[in-house]
């Protein structure tokens, strides 16, 4: 069973998120603080954790900071707060996507599902030689594991998923709104600087920003070279 973990100090929120999450079959786990929330995280080791910026104690981006050493799971976080800054600063922190309060549990399901396709697609191919192979960067899909030149290196599921895509697509360019089509899903709502972001961890964590070549006005291109 796919379980979820919520991490919010307002008991309205959690109500509320869990009134539409379980009627989907989703196990839903439940924390009012950052302390908690990470204590729940390791000992429930969740699919995914909604994760609220503003919590007591251990805030938000302290608490992902610390799960981000020890975990890749998929994390949306919710913020009342609306300033670019805010938002960046998640995601810079490792957050996967991001919703901004008041928002819609409709919404929150939609995304949720949109993670969970994705990543059961990726766990579940049978396909053989389902590995993106290049002089530098190796990129194993059914593991979700990737290495440059033999060393391999931790990339979130949003991370891992948006490598993946421009590795298939070697060469050409793609667009914000193909790669948030592809890797985000069709239902996705949010702000397309989200892209930015984690080509931005992408590039670091690959140690060399050539693979990911950003062609100003139209997108991103993968350019490691092809065996």
């Amino acid at each position: 069973m796919t379980k979820i973990l919520i991490i919010d100090d307002e008991p309205s929120i959690v109500n509320l998120v869990q009134a539409y999450l379980k009627p989907e079959g989703y196990q839903v786990y439940t924390a009012a603080d950052g302390n908690a929330g990470l204590k729940s995280a390791r000992a429930f080791k969740p699919d995914i954790i909604v994760l609220d910026l503003m919590l007591p104690g251990m805030d938000g981006l302290e608490l992902l900071t610390r799960l981000r050493r020890e975990s890749q799971v998929y994390v949306i976080m919710l913020t009342a707060r609306t300033e670019e800054t805010d938002k960046i600063v998640g995601l810079s922190v490792g957050a996967d996507d991001y919703m901004t309060k008041p928002f819609s549990p409709r919404e929150l399901v939609a995304r949720i599902k949109a993670a969970l396709r994705r990543m059961q697609a990726g766990s579940s191919s049978n396909t053989e030689g389902s590995v993106l192979s290049f002089r530098h960067v190796r990129i194993d899909v059914d593991a979700r594991q990737v290495a440059v030149d033999d060393v391999p290196i931790e990339l979130t599921a949003s991370e891992f998923d948006l490598l993946r895509v421009l590795a298939e697509n070697r060469g050409r360019v793609l667009s914000r709104e193909q790669l948030l089509e592809k890797v985000w899903g069709g239902e996705y709502f949010g702000e397309m600087r989200v892209v930015d972001v984690h080509l931005g961890h992408i590039r670091q964590k690959l140690g060399n920003p050539d693979f990911v070549v950003t062609v100003r006005g139209v997108g991103y291109r993968f350019d490691d070279e092809a065996l």
